[in-house]
């Protein structure tokens, strides 16, 4: 087993995770609460990571963070091939599940009940934080656990900016690409096992948020006619 990459990706998807919760659930707010012209541009904008190739989205990174890039000439902010570049493109695949997520579940929220604590007098802040933020708890954690296992287990867009060197940016996804380059079958299996578990847990969880099922329509249905119809003898 590769602790060292295994550390670092625990590392960078706990910080990942916390950009993702942040970011997101920022702009979900916005994209629900808002409308603004050209917003099917950005929301599609924003899908993207999820139907582009990761070698695409690490280009891109690259152009953003190399050399000419506005970080690096005006900010001074040099972070190619270090393990801050992995966090980087972990939050970039991560945050589109996010979004999505606590998309729907602000849009799911009943606004009279947001409604009626305005006309009681609660502040904007005070309504998201008692209201709005516990009813939709569920798709944001559920939002955050896909985001975070996503971050978890990227693999392209790190190795193009972060690079494969081990101890210092090798996460655990690029180890294992290591290890099979190089035949170790062993270790390869051992932490695919460990990702594998990893990712199972998460998708469980995610399951688990999810609100119970619903009585079936055809068994409701069935005790509606039964009512309607009268008793004969």
């Amino acid at each position: 087993m590769n602790w060292p990459a295994f550390l670092l990706s625990l590392q960078v998807t706990a910080i990942a995770t916390g950009a993702i919760l942040v970011i997101g659930l920022a702009i979900a707010l916005v994209l629900t609460r808002v409308r603004f012209p050209g917003q099917i541009v950005v929301e599609t904008i924003i899908l993207l990571p999820l139907v582009l190739p990761p070698s695409v989205i690490g280009y891109y990174l690259l152009l953003a963070l190399g050399r000419g890039s506005p970080l690096v000439e005006w900010f001074q902010i040099r972070v190619l091939f270090t393990w801050p570049a992995a966090v980087i493109a972990s939050v970039v695949v991560g945050l589109p599940l996010m979004i999505q997520s606590s998309r729907a579940a602000l849009a799911n929220v009943d606004p009279v009940l947001e409604n009626a604590a305005r006309t009681l007098g609660s502040s904007e802040l005070r309504i998201f934080w008692r209201i709005t933020l516990p009813l939709a708890r569920r798709g944001i954690l559920a939002g955050l656990i896909l985001g975070g296992a996503r971050a978890l287990g990227e693999f392209g867009a790190t190795l193009m900016i972060s690079g494969n060197i081990p101890g210092r940016t090798q996460t655990l996804p690029v180890a294992i690409y290591d290890a099979v380059q190089a035949q170790r079958y062993a270790d390869a299996n051992l932490m695919v096992l460990v990702m594998t578990g990893l990712a199972f847990a998460g998708l469980l969880w995610v399951r688990q948020l999810e609100p119970p099922p619903q009585r079936y329509r055809a068994e409701s249905q069935a005790e509606e006619l039964r009512d309607d119809v009268p008793a004969t003898r």
